[in-house]
């Protein structure tokens, strides 16, 4: 049998760069100093009006490909985690095979996750590997939330940015992923949603629990959000840890989906780690949906932080509300 393994990765930020001195300007009565200390956002990536989310995936991809020598015609599989679809249908991994020339024998598939979404790609590239379906997935994560957010939306549009990472899944002799663990309540649908743009009307769709306070198609409850968070990771990682058979303090790296600043401290507080094991990376990106956690994992490798053999977990959670996490030991030599 032949197991998943995380190869390399590539990213696409879109050329605009928003700033939180821009956003100053822009709005003065933002305090954007007090915004910055909970968000820990200090600027953001965004697409341009004419730009979708399949845009960012084909330059990340065209990227991957590039950068690492990968011949388009080895990929079994592609697999996009997004929440901004070019259209209802067709699914948006097909356009995207056709736009990469990549083989007409790849299967292609778009699965509608967000903050958790990464965890679960790597989840299904395993599954396809394991059963010989494929021995090469292109795992593609591209968001777009920007389009979804009223310009004048201060709560949203500090926080979220857009981006695109490519990361490849390759068929390995031995495992390197283990102790997945997945959770899922719709009854928090509504505290992060999009209620318009479906099948449903408008007026039957879900309405959020709080009034809407701002004129974006997005709507997020973010202290509701905040309490799901600290009420749920920590046993989700204690659960990922016992069926991986792999103890707390053997964990370097705590990689999680890169929320805000006051999520991840905590987390932080509650894991009893600092900064050095739970790194908090967002500060030039933002919120990047499912690309938060692909984004960690490709800066600490810069960084030669993230090195063979290393023990990690990887951990997402939001809209849904949806999480998942897994054990990782780092296995790609670059």
């Amino acid at each position: 049998m032949k197991y998943a393994a995380i190869g390399p990765i590539a990213r696409h930020l879109p050329e605009r760069v928003e700033t939180n001195s821009e956003l100053a300007d822009l709005f003065p009565g933002w305090d954007m100093a007090e915004i910055e200390a909970k968000t820990g956002v200090r600027q953001r990536h965004i697409a341009a009006p004419g730009e979708c989310a399949s845009d960012l995936a084909v330059r990340a991809a065209q990227r991957l490909f590039r950068d690492h020598n990968i011949d388009p015609a080895s990929i079994d599989f592609v697999l996009l985690c997004t929440q901004t679809p070019d259209y209802p249908l067709p699914t948006t991994a097909c356009l995207i095979q056709d736009r990469l020339g990549l083989p007409k024998r790849c299967g292609a598939l778009d699965f509608n996750l967000g903050c958790s979404g990464f965890v679960y790609g790597v989840s299904l590239a395993d599954g396809l590997i394991r059963c010989g379906a494929a021995r090469r997935v292109l795992l593609l994560t591209a968001e777009t939330y920007s389009k979804y957010i009223h310009p004048e939306d201060r709560s949203l549009r500090t926080i979220f940015g857009d981006a695109a990472c490519a990361t490849l899944i390759d068929a390995a002799d031995e495992p390197c992923l283990s102790g997945f663990v997945f959770g899922t309540d719709g009854s928090g649908g509504d505290m992060l949603l999009v209620g318009c743009g479906g099948a449903r009307p408008a007026p039957d769709a879900i309405k959020p629990r709080h009034r809407k306070r701002w004129a974006s198609d997005l709507y997020m409850d973010g202290p509701e959000l905040l309490n799901f968070t600290l009420d749920s990771i920590p046993g989700t990682i204690d659960e990922v840890l016992q069926r991986a058979g792999w103890r707390h303090e053997e964990i370097d790296f705590y990689l999680m989906h890169q929320a805000t600043r006051l999520l991840l401290e905590g987390l932080q507080g509650l894991l009893k780690v600092d900064q050095t094991r739970l790194p908090i990376l967002l500060s030039e990106y933002g919120n990047t949906v499912s690309s938060t956690v692909p984004l960690l994992i490709y800066d600490l490798r810069c960084a030669g932080k993230l090195r063979r053999n290393m023990k990690n977990l990887l951990v997402g959670f939001g809209v849904g509300l949806s999480w998942g996490g897994c054990a990782w030991r780092e296995t790609w030599g670059g």
